[in-house]
């Protein structure tokens, strides 16, 4: 814990002597009005260390622009744009990111075709961007797990030593479900990768596909030792941690694992604030797992934190309905959702958080597309708009709007929320009934992701 603290401190103070000017880069020009390539991307690559993603992509973007013939300035770019896409909250900022890598990695590699990182960089970016068609389009999710695997051979084939390939290489074959050949990449890199951030994290995500859990949180803290800014790390070994919780059946075992994924999840949040870095996500995963314990005052709280922070972001308002509906306040998720999914106006979304401060007029929220991590905010909204349903104040039509949505989609047919939606349905069409929604696990399961 003094390691982690320590290395996290000794990266603030160098990112805020920058900052200041205080601190100079090596190979910066001295008393010059523009400065040298080589100062901005030693300027970025400090900036990464020190957890300030997208000051790392300016000042990446910013050399790109200096002179944009320089392939490793573009995949040093994709790469970073690849890892924040997992400190932003809805589908569509991840989608854009992703996409931004992508285009980054392809100038990379159209600069200089020779060169293995920027190949390898871009099998990493193709590698994500799959994931984005995972359950939308698996028919070109499994293209792009094509192209990428395709691209990490042939960064290898460049260099059969470069160890970043090989540890992406090992990625992509995980994510195509080769267990045992991606485990079998991993050991070929691992005496050099034991230096690298990425092979831990990558060895980490393939323990957690074998649901070791455990041994997973064991290689995001090595990653952390090597990073410790780098504040995805430390959300993923926190939702291991409540994975474990949620699945344990003893009651202590259970308290101190929450306790612990709290614990991860707060050390996100406190890098930020040391860094200045305004991100929602650790409180949202902090509120996640109040939630599941059944804290809903604190989870409320933590979500009102993450709305501070990014008030028009629709899945902050997603993430209120939940807790609201997880602690039976029924009527108000439903102005939550709305927004979520919806979109709702300024006004509605002073309604959704219980009302706005003084001065603060309220944002408008454009809401969601369905997707597998919006489908919980779906059919939640559906089952509360339908049970609370009376003849003199009926919701049903526009609970039968969102049950359609989900039935023409590919979650549909998935049985678990086919029998939440033929519930509502069966509500509605007998609407004299009285009835409350029903706060089942099923119908709000999370999934042990930050």
């Amino acid at each position: 814990m003094f390691l982690w603290t320590a290395l996290i401190m000794l990266g603030i103070g160098i990112i805020l002597g920058i900052d200041r000017g205080d601190i100079g880069l090596a190979g910066a020009p001295i008393a010059t009005p523009t400065r040298a390539l080589g100062s901005l991307i030693a300027e970025a690559d400090t900036y990464f260390t020190a957890g300030k993603l997208d000051d790392a992509i300016s000042a990446y973007r910013e050399a790109t622009k200096m002179d944009g013939q320089v392939a490793s300035a573009w995949a040093s770019m994709a790469r970073v744009q690849v890892y924040s896409s997992a400190l932003l909250a809805t589908d569509s900022e991840k989608f854009q990111r992703l996409q931004e890598a992508l285009q980054s990695a392809e100038q990379a590699t159209k600069i200089d075709p020779e060169d293995s990182l920027a190949a390898a960089v871009h099998a990493l970016a193709l590698d994500w961007n799959a994931g984005q068609y995972a359950f939308t389009d698996p028919e070109k999710s499994s293209t792009l797990l094509t192209q990428a695997e395709q691209e990490a051979v042939r960064a290898l084939q460049l260099d059969n030593t470069n160890s970043l390939a090989i540890i992406y290489y090992a990625e992509i074959l995980i994510d195509q479900q080769k267990w045992e050949r991606g485990q079998q990449y991993l050991s070929q890199a691992s005496e050099p990768g034991a230096a690298l951030m990425d092979w831990h994290r990558v060895y980490a995500y393939y323990l957690e596909t074998q649901g070791l859990y455990l041994q997973a949180i064991q290689e995001y803290d090595r990653a952390i030792q090597l990073t410790p800014n780098l504040t995805f790390l430390h959300l993923r070994a926190g939702a291991n941690y409540r994975q474990l919780a949620f699945a344990s059946t003893i009651k202590n075992q259970r308290n101190d694992l929450y306790v612990k994924s709290l614990e991860y999840f707060d050390r996100a949040a406190k890098i930020n604030e040391q860094i200045q870095v305004k991100n929602p996500i650790p409180y949202l995963s902090i509120a996640k797992t109040y939630s599941q314990m059944g804290e809903y005052y604190a989870a409320s709280r933590n979500v009102q934190k993450a709305l501070e922070f990014e008030p028009t972001n629709p899945d902050v308002y997603g993430q209120l309905g939940i807790v609201y509906f997880k602690s039976r306040n029924y009527e108000g998720s439903i102005p939550a959702f709305k927004c979520a999914i919806r979109g709702c106006s300024a006004a509605e979304s002073c309604d959704a958080r219980g009302g706005c401060d003084k001065g603060d007029p309220g944002h408008e929220i454009i809401g969601m597309a369905l997707s597998p991590n919006t489908l919980v905010y779906y059919y939640t909204y559906g089952s509360v708009l339908a049970s609370l349903s009376r003849p003199k104040q009926n919701y049903c039509s526009d609970a039968f709007a969102v049950f359609q949505e989900i039935r023409n989609s590919p979650f549909g047919s998935e049985l678990g929320t086919l029998g939440i939606i033929q519930e509502g349905e069966a509500i509605c069409r007998n609407i004299g009934a009285t009835r409350t929604p029903q706060a089942s696990s099923t119908s709000v399961e999370e999934t042990p992701v930050p």
